[in-house]
């Protein structure tokens, strides 16, 4: 389809995993073999299929297919949740003239939950079918969950020898902070990238956006972000110059969509950006920027609009990082709250109420002490997440 990078189709079916007659099993297929990166979840409970994208990975040089579900996780399901899946690829390849090695399965669903072999075996002949029909929007639906919308973005590099094409589909709106490395993300390029680099390049763009975003601070056991590359724009990318056009599109793109994710919280009404300056290193600012993103109190503080600089500051102190709390500055939506460990403009209450109703919340704190610095977002945390996740299987 027209968002799609060139030799790529997408496909998908209504297996009725959970609801009748909704998309909810996908495809991806490349007419040429694909360069892979990958990155995974750090959970130790790693789902089927990320223990399969990982195997595939780690021993294939090239893969062809991206197989996705929603309404069942296939995550602590033993032995048989791997053989279950393993079956799915099967089923796929032979209907699509493919390797079983060649396709990278997804699953998102109740954790626990087996795949329902039944419906699998009804429904890819209409999988297989339907490829070419669908676009990245119909793609990405069909491994939606709680997602409030679908999450996709599509952008073009302008290089010398042509244009090349980046699509980037997602789902995920809670049980959101990945630690790569339920979040689950393809990336698509026809850029002929050879895999070192690309693997590389995706490492880097992956830890400065997916690894940078909250919803409740749970990582998933399948989180998954693959990256596919199939050269068919026919535009090498070899050169450093290249290399890094492509690879500051990427983490443009991935920043895009990972930003959606956020705004999608379950529950949640606006985005926390928090920025942290003057730490010791790198390593303390992202502490600080985590410690206040997953705070319950501040996120609950954001939400009711209520600007409690006093739990911001407090996240700040059991961070874990070292720094001189005399020296500590805090702004909340531009207004100094916070100099040199000291509260100052109590006069502007009203005007941070207001501000706080926005649907963007920024949050910048100085440790006051060295050159590190760290970004982050997160989502406030509202009514309505307790309210899907406490019946979320039913």
């Amino acid at each position: 389809m027209d968002d799609l990078p060139k030799g790529f189709k997408a496909g998908a079916a209504a297996a009725n995993f959970k609801k009748a007659g909704r998309d909810d099993l996908g495809l991806i297929v490349s007419d040429r073999p694909c360069v892979l990166a990958g990155m995974f979840t750090q959970n130790l409970f790693k789902a089927a299929p990320v223990l399969i994208c990982q195997e595939i990975l780690g021993t294939c040089g090239t893969v062809r297919a991206v197989l996705a579900n929603s309404g069942q996780a296939n995550a602590c399901t033993g032995e048989e949740g791997l053989d279950n899946c393993r079956t799915t690829q099967k089923m796929v390849a032979e209907a699509a003239d493919l390797t079983p090695q060649e396709i990278l399965p997804l699953s998102t669903g109740v954790v626990g939950a087996h795949l329902k072999m039944d419906l699998w075996r009804d429904a890819v002949p209409a999988l297989v079918q339907s490829l070419g029909s669908r676009d990245a929007e119909g793609f990405t639906r069909a491994f939606m969950t709680t997602d409030a919308f679908p999450k996709f973005a599509m952008r073009e590099v302008k290089l010398s020898g042509g244009t090349v094409r980046l699509t980037v589909m997602a789902k995920g709106a809670g049980m959101i902070c990945p630690n790569m490395a339920t979040m689950l993300c393809v990336a698509l390029t026809d850029a002929d990238v050879e895999r070192a680099p690309w693997q590389a390049m995706f490492d880097r763009a992956v830890d400065k956006t997916f690894n940078r975003v909250s919803v409740d601070g749970d990582t998933s056991t399948n989180d998954t972000i693959l990256g596919l590359a199939n050269g068919a724009s026919g535009v090498a990318v070899r050169s450093e110059a290249y290399l890094a056009l492509l690879e500051k599109a990427l983490t443009a793109i991935l920043g895009t969509v990972s930003h959606m994710l956020v705004m999608d919280g379950e529950g949640a009404s606006k985005v926390i950006h928090i920025k942290v300056t003057g730490a010791r290193d790198n390593r303390d600012a992202e502490l600080v920027a985590r410690s206040v993103g997953h705070s319950q109190l501040v996120k609950t503080a954001i939400y009711g609009g209520d600007a409690n600089w006093g739990r911001i500051v407090t996240a700040v102190g059991y961070s874990g990082a070292q720094f001189d709390p005399s020296k500590v500055g805090l702004r909340l939506c531009g207004v100094e709250r916070f100099r040199l460990g000291r509260p100052v403009n109590d006069d502007q209450e009203e005007k941070l109420a207001e501000l706080l109703k926005a649907e963007d919340v920024d949050v910048e704190i100085d440790l006051g002490g060295g050159p590190g610095g760290y970004t982050f977002q997160a989502s406030d945390l509202g009514h309505e997440y307790v309210t899907l996740n406490s019946d979320y299987r039913s």
